[in-house]
């Protein structure tokens, strides 16, 4: 869990990789807003055109928890899609089945909802779906497994969904614990404080 903290203080952003934690006091950033290490209070943070586009880079692999490899395969397939590039990226990241769940706020972080979907709790049309990568297409219906629905994980599930809402392209049923993919993501939609471009850009070097 420190990684995670550390993850966020070196890129010098709230990525919310602990969830709800990071909009509170006990955030990482808001405890100790400079770079960890014995010098990060005195680090500068890189500046070159590779430093930033490394850095734009770095925070979409950590806030959907890919590899590098994964990025640029997303990267790839967005260049080849029809469409823009930022909107088709963004469509690949946010339709994976783990963050799908995370949206869904059946999860509060995608690398809890990346467990969750891993250990089979995760149903895609009544079919357990243990994939994370998986690309959740309109119409799909995300559901918990019935045995799972118990776990100690969800059992205040009840009182988050009082608050929350999901996004626009999601359609939560909160008394079933459910939702569907009713449109596209949206980069209006996303939480993300990236920029998409430089992603292209990186990879095109």
């Amino acid at each position: 869990m420190r990684i995670l903290e550390k993850t966020e203080r070196r890129l010098g952003e709230k990525l919310f990789l602990k969830g709800d934690r990071c909009s509170g006091p006990k955030c990482a950033l808001t405890r100790r807003s400079y770079a960890p290490g014995v010098h990060g209070k005195s680090r500068r943070r890189a500046s070159s055109e590779f430093g930033q586009l490394l850095h734009e880079k770095q925070k979409v692999r950590f806030i959907y928890g890919l590899t590098n490899k994964e990025v640029e395969s997303y990267s790839q397939k967005a260049v080849f899609k029809r469409g823009v590039f930022n909107a088709v990226l963004l469509k690949l990241l946010e339709s994976r089945l783990d963050n799908v769940v995370f949206r869904l706020g059946l999860a509060n972080s995608r690398r809890i909802a990346r467990q969750l979907v891993n250990h089979g709790h995760i149903r895609v049309n009544g079919r357990s779906v243990n994939i994370s990568s998986y690309q959740a297409k309109k119409g799909d219906l995300i559901s918990l497994k019935e045995k799972s629905s118990g776990l100690a994980i969800f059992k205040d599930l009840e009182s988050k969904y009082k608050k929350y809402e999901s996004p626009r392209w999601l359609t939560l049923d909160k008394n079933k614990k459910e939702g569907q993919v009713t449109g596209s993501p949206e980069i209006e939609d996303g939480e993300l404080t990236a920029d998409l471009t430089k992603i292209k850009e990186f990879f095109s070097r």
